[in-house]
């Protein structure tokens, strides 16, 4: 088949047009419209690139959306880089890489003012940025955006400035479901067409995973409905090495009504001095952690389910009222609107909450400019470990993450592919067997896992139960499954091996017949196709290669 005009566009090949698939040819493709698929995609076009970013919801819809907090970046006065890095160590246990680390805090303020530069409008104190303190923070140096909409202002702007670059085209309502892997490289992805409903191939030099976290995964998330670990999934089925997997974030307060989704109370609601009280009103985080509700999210999450089954209740309450009514509403205007939704006024009311899933600390493995295991691959943002986390997330390091990493991995996949010349496989083993997929993981899969995830392999773990929960995600995986539930699966499987593998508590994973931290584990776990979990050193995949 003779090769296509890398930039020709759209064209039909002989060897596909059996399967009545039409093969899209770009230069580089990005999964997932968040902050770090945005930032990646900018970053490519500005250098004259075609860009083709697949999204499977509307361009907006993603983990960043739904971002409260804020941005944590050192921009004040009285903070620096030294501080916020310390901080960042402190949350993650012992298992931060410091490299990625030092990467986050010393860029990330060149990035956020850049942000400022095209249009993103951070809240103010007069003419100057109004920055508040969260959670295992030492300084105020949180920025938000219109209150507690910091995510969908990011959104906002990086969208609007991604419309300014002719050479990038989204396509939204476009499930990927595989990579594209020839001769050892991934030479991009399959995704189901949402006009035609039916699979398409896109070939790139290379392809960069945004696709975020898979808070979905357990039965109370603070995560959107796309949050399902997709492109984690399809990298590790692929050959591309993940690692802790085993680290799950609980955020501490998710509002906890009776039908109601588990809607997020930002950190910031604690930052501004809301206290915790169990189920008789009496406040009780000094019982587990001198810091209080300020304490990291992984002990103020332990400590909430701790005091419920002390007291028998099903959540604890946030306390706001000894604040005035109308700084709630201008501090908090979509979690007052949604509380009120619920008939819950904030000054008046103590809000209902527990923990839910949050945040993935683990994810594809990746060097500091975003590079995977398997060349052509590119991950960024929550779908990727960088080791910037460690074994626990510091509070609004998440959105940061994904500017830095998003812009470092486009970087990084333009050097790379500099000289490369692409061609489009005359016959592989994925286009003979290419059938029709459905988009959506089977209700039935998603609802069973869902509940033996939350159930086995929660905030709360130990063997016999991450055990049981192994074997009934196998006898899932034996039945006949379409393509993205197995996906779904394969997910919950990588996150529950490492969780028994890891023989100690540490962050976000918590052992009761492994209760303390074990140097022995100051590693991360290591998952991939061709090797049983294994560990690794903090030190040399992670530095610049």
């Amino acid at each position: 088949m003779a090769r296509p005009n890398f930039r020709s566009g759209f064209f039909v090949s002989q060897q596909f047009a059996r399967f009545c698939l039409v093969s899209l040819v770009t230069d580089f493709v990005v999964v997932g419209s968040g902050v770090a698929g945005l930032r990646a995609a900018i970053e490519l076009a500005t250098s004259g690139a075609q860009v083709t970013i697949l999204t499977k919801d509307k361009a907006n819809e993603s983990n960043t959306e739904y971002a409260q907090g804020g941005v944590a970046v050192v921009m004040s006065e009285d903070d620096s880089a030294d501080l916020h890095e310390g901080d960042t160590l402190v949350a993650g246990a012992g298992l931060c890489d410091e490299a990625a680390v030092e990467v986050l805090v010393t860029e990330g303020t060149r990035y956020i003012r850049e942000l400022i530069d095209w249009g993103t409008e951070f809240d103010r104190e007069g003419d100057s940025l109004l920055f508040t303190r969260e959670a295992a923070h030492s300084r105020n140096r949180i920025l938000h955006a219109h209150g507690d909409a910091t995510g969908a202002e990011f959104v906002r702007s990086l969208i609007a400035r991604a419309g300014r670059e002719k050479t990038i085209n989204l396509l939204a309502f476009a499930n990927t479901d595989g990579l594209l892997v020839d001769d050892g490289r991934c030479v991009g992805v399959r995704y189901l067409d949402p006009i035609l409903r039916s699979p398409r191939e896109v070939y790139a030099k290379a392809v960069i995973m945004c696709t975020g976290g898979a808070g979905q995964l357990y039965q109370h998330t603070t995560n959107p409905e796309v949050a399902t670990g997709d492109g984690m999934a399809m990298a590790y089925l692929a050959g591309a090495e993940m690692a802790d997997m085993e680290f799950v974030q609980f955020h501490p307060t998710a509002l906890s009504i009776e039908g109601a989704p588990r809607f997020l109370l930002s950190e910031a609601m604690r930052g501004e001095g809301g206290v915790l009280r169990n189920i008789n009103g009496d406040r009780f985080m000094q019982r587990y952690d001198e810091r209080l509700e300020l304490a990291p999210r992984d002990i103020v999450s332990r400590s909430i389910v701790a005091e419920m089954r002390r007291t028998g209740s099903r959540h604890v309450y946030l306390d706001m009222t000894a604040f005035d009514g109308m700084f709630l509403r201008e501090r908090f205007p979509k979690i007052n609107e949604v509380c009120l939704k619920f008939g819950l006024n904030m000054a008046e009311a103590q809000l209902p909450v527990s923990p839910a899933s949050h945040y993935c600390m683990g994810g594809i493995r990746t060097d500091l400019w975003g590079r995977s295991t398997l060349p052509g691959l590119y991950a960024a943002g929550e779908v990727s470990c960088t080791g910037v986390h460690g074994a626990n997330r510091l509070a609004s390091n998440s959105l940061l993450e994904g500017l830095v990493f998003g812009a470092r991995s486009g970087a990084a996949a333009l050097s790379d592919s500099e000289y490369l010349l692409m061609s489009v496989p005359a016959d592989t083993e994925h286009s003979r067997t290419m059938v029709p997929s459905r988009s959506a993981i089977s209700v039935a899969v998603k609802k069973r896992v869902k509940r033996i995830m939350w159930e086995r392999v929660g905030i709360l773990r130990d063997k016999a139960s991450i055990q049981r929960a192994l074997a009934e995600l196998e006898q899932i995986a034996a039945g006949r499954i379409d393509r993205a539930s197995r996906n779904f699966v394969t997910l919950a499987a990588l996150v529950s091996r490492g969780a028994l593998w890891r023989e100690e508590s540490r962050g976000g994973h918590y052992r009761t017949d492994f209760p303390e931290s074990d140097d022995r584990f100051r590693v991360h776990s290591i998952q991939s196709l061709d090797m049983p979990i294994t560990s690794d050193s903090q030190i040399d995949f992670y530095h610049d290669r």
